[in-house]
């Protein structure tokens, strides 16, 4: 059994991680727990604070004695908005409050980015542009080229957590740009797991989501890859017949 220990904000689109468990295959389990938010809001003070080591550290105990083998921080813009070295520190902490290899839904695009083999990206957010340019900042530090951004202004995760397909396929048709090799979704309150072949299929492209990049990170963590076309590309690189 590979068990992964997701640390999920507040209540938006967490229904995405039993979807995703299920497609998975039974001897992968997925564990959600979430981390008290404080103020719901994609706003750089509100965002520090959401993903403060405290907040974080006091939501690590469930997930260890649930017998994790790895714990992803599931928030995008709660990592990103420290920047490159500010979202490494944020999980070198988690990592040793929890006792477990750690990661968050920001270092998860980059690395599935590479994975894919993909370095121009678009992207789709849900945030105000001011949040989602520091998305776009975090994708460069990373070494990934940003061709643009489609900021949808919204505030609250309450909000995102409300759309559904047609609204999400209109965010990926509008974020994808010119050359871009990949069109990337970040927001794990946005529901996409159910969406990613239509999404794919629309573009003619990967498609990274962030409720998709977060267990697929922790997977990668638990030394364990699994294909399952239903969750993207993304999931696609690995033989069929599993170990």
């Amino acid at each position: 059994m590979t068990a992964l220990g997701i640390l999920y904000p507040g209540h938006s689109a967490e229904d995405d991680y039993p979807r995703m468990e299920q497609l998975l295959g039974s001897d992968i389990r997925v564990d959600v727990v979430h981390t008290d938010i404080g103020e719901d809001a994609h706003r750089v003070d509100a965002l520090l604070e959401m993903g403060s080591a405290r907040r974080l550290a006091a939501a690590v105990d469930e997930l260890r004695l649930a017998g994790a083998d790895a714990v992803v921080w599931a928030c995008t813009s709660g990592s990103f908005v420290y920047g490159w070295e500010g979202a490494h520190q944020q999980i070198r902490e988690l990592a040793q409050a929890a006792g477990l290899p750690a990661s968050s839904t920001s270092f998860a695009f980059v690395h599935a980015a590479r994975e894919l083999g993909v370095r121009r990206v678009a992207v789709g957010a849900t945030y105000p542009d001011d949040v989602a340019q520091l998305f776009a900042d975090f994708l460069r530090a990373g070494g990934l080229e940003v061709t643009g951004v489609r900021a949808s202004g919204i505030v609250t995760a309450a909000e995102v957590g409300t759309w559904g397909e047609e609204e999400v396929l209109t965010l990926a048709r509008t974020a994808d740009a010119s050359g871009a090799e990949a069109v990337l979704l970040p927001d794990t309150a946005l529901h996409t797991a159910a969406h990613l072949p239509l999404l794919e299929k629309a573009l003619s492209k990967p498609v990274l989501t962030a409720n998709q990049v977060t267990v697929w990170e922790g997977l990668r963590l638990a030394d364990r890859r699994v294909n399952e076309p239903a969750l993207g590309t993304l999931f696609t690189r690995q033989p069929i017949i599993q170990a």
